[in-house]
């Protein structure tokens, strides 16, 4: 079976990763705060608990994806091991900008930036596995059968 080789250059996945750790960082200190204490209206305090579980999760996916490519140019995992859906970059739903507008700007700007590296890290993500697609299961059986004789 064929890998397509490693495209993403050291120096991009550092920043990535360090774009996304600090963003990690940013948000868990701003969303630790008390959003009723910090004047939000109650139902406006469960859109913005929601939002902050959005942002987390959009976060740790792709801090693990990232971790995942750093772990491929360290080699210690393969390029098909990537290839499979588990290694992938994991499903974060979008957020509700309706709310989210309704928000501190803070909050917003920390909402908007966890969407852009979602996103980036989403289409660098399509572009990898766009390469790599494992053959049709009726291809592969005709390649064995046709190995064995």
């Amino acid at each position: 079976m064929d890998v397509v080789q490693y495209e993403i250059t050291p120096k991009l996945l550092d920043a990535l990763y360090v774009e996304a750790m600090i963003l990690a960082d940013e948000a868990r200190s701003y969303f630790d705060r008390d959003p009723i204490t910090g004047g939000l209206a109650p139902a406006a305090a469960v859109a913005f608990s929601c939002e902050s579980l959005k942002v987390t999760t959009r976060l740790m996916h792709s801090i693990a994806w990232l971790l995942n490519q750093k772990a491929l140019r360290a080699g210690e995992i393969s390029a098909a091991d990537l290839a499979n859906d588990s290694c992938g970059l994991g499903y974060a739903p979008a957020s509700d900008h309706f709310l989210a507008d309704q928000f501190p700007g803070e909050a917003q700007e920390i909402i908007q930036a966890s969407e852009d590296l979602y996103y980036r890290l989403q289409r660098l993500n399509e572009g990898l596995r766009s390469r790599y697609r494992p053959l049709p299961e009726p291809i592969r059986l005709r390649q064995k059968i046709m190995q064995a004789f």
